[in-house]
């Protein structure tokens, strides 16, 4: 080997080894959110109860009250937010991938109509029905793959994902299809263990003021800062409980999905607030308060509220299946009756 070609390689392997040591850093950073949002919560379980429970209130029957409820909050607010941190991301199938001779062709296509051919043949077997701004079939540029109805690419996590509603620093994760039940409902014990700590605190007030109870600085700060948490939660749980009933992803509220047929449609994935709903926690009622997996689907293909008439004439004039003969709790028949109907012509 020449000295030229050692000191290529050598420098190379300095470039990677620096490439890697930065992704690691990166990384790292990214839990820093996460760390924080745990030491707040252990901090509070500190000032709540020891300073609060056990230094402060002195009657023992209002003690194990405020105890027992204080801990079924905070172990369903817990259980909710690792789920929705450690969740692994809902990830495009393979068979959405471009193969690597219709790559080929799209570099090689002259113009943007050749372009639409080529990737409208290679989804005419895929169940996509949603379209860009210029009626072409959704491409990934970075992951080479047709995108599935809802998905999108994470400019975070560098993948495309399915039902992507955004990347939260705070969990560190995307909420996605796979984790958004947890998120919700981490959204939701987050604020009630605020609130349930703010109301339990403020009657106490009255005595740290006076200073006539000791380690008063903790429990008027965790009053202070329950309060502050539960005012950006409140506004936060209840967009994401509005984007719920509406068939939503946060995303989806800033940008129209464009569909096949039909073209625009914000409410194109609605099918009542019933089933909406139900397409997030499920149709067991005694599971949809526990962050257990009981979403319905597969996050690839999503029941749909409108038809085309093309594909009502392919169908023979059968009667179609819309949202409002959808019912409580028939999500799953629903589902397979608008792949059917939807995906016939393609």
């Amino acid at each position: 080997m020449s000295v030229s070609g050692a000191n290529y390689d050598y420098h190379r392997t300095l470039d990677m080894e620096r490439n890697d040591r930065c992704t690691c850093c990166v990384k790292t950073m990214k839990w820093f959110p996460v760390v924080f949002i745990v030491c707040v919560i252990g901090w509070s379980y500190y000032a709540f109860v020891v300073q609060l429970t056990f230094f402060t209130v002195s009657s023992v029957g209002q003690r194990i009250l405020f105890l027992l409820f204080y801990h079924i909050v905070l172990v369903m607010f817990l259980w909710s937010y690792y789920q929705t941190v450690f969740t692994d991301i809902g990830r495009v199938p393979s068979r959405f991938r471009v193969p690597r001779a219709d790559l080929d062709r799209l570099i090689r296509a002259t113009n943007e109509e050749e372009q639409k051919q080529i990737l409208e043949a290679f989804a005419k077997e895929l169940p996509v029905v949603t379209r860009t701004l210029n009626a072409s079939v959704r491409f990934c540029e970075k992951c080479r793959l047709i995108k599935p109805d809802r998905a999108h690419h994470c400019s975070v996590c560098g993948v495309c994902v399915l039902k992507l509603d955004h990347h939260c620093p705070w969990v560190n994760n995307c909420i996605n299809f796979t984790n958004y039940k947890y998120f919700i409902l981490f959204l939701g014990y987050a604020l009630l263990y605020c609130l349930y700590i703010a109301f339990t605190t403020v009657a106490y007030m009255e005595l740290i003021w006076t200073g006539k109870i000791d380690g008063r600085f903790h429990i008027l700060f965790l009053f202070f800062v329950s309060v502050m948490f539960a005012i950006s939660l409140v506004s936060l749980f209840g967009y994401h409980c509005y984007l719920v009933l509406l068939n939503r992803t946060t995303l989806e509220s800033f940008r129209t999905p464009i569909f096949r047929y039909g073209g625009p449609d914000k409410n194109g994935f609605s099918l009542g607030k019933a089933s909406n709903f139900q397409e997030v926690f499920g149709d067991d009622r005694r599971l949809w308060f526990f962050p257990v997996y009981t979403s319905m689907g597969d996050g690839i293909v999503y029941p749909m509220r409108c038809y085309d008439e093309d594909s009502e004439a392919l169908l023979g004039g059968e009667q179609h299946q819309t949202a409002a003969d959808v019912e409580p709790g028939t999500l799953h028949d629903f589902e397979a009756t608008t792949f059917l109907n939807e995906y016939v012509n393609l």
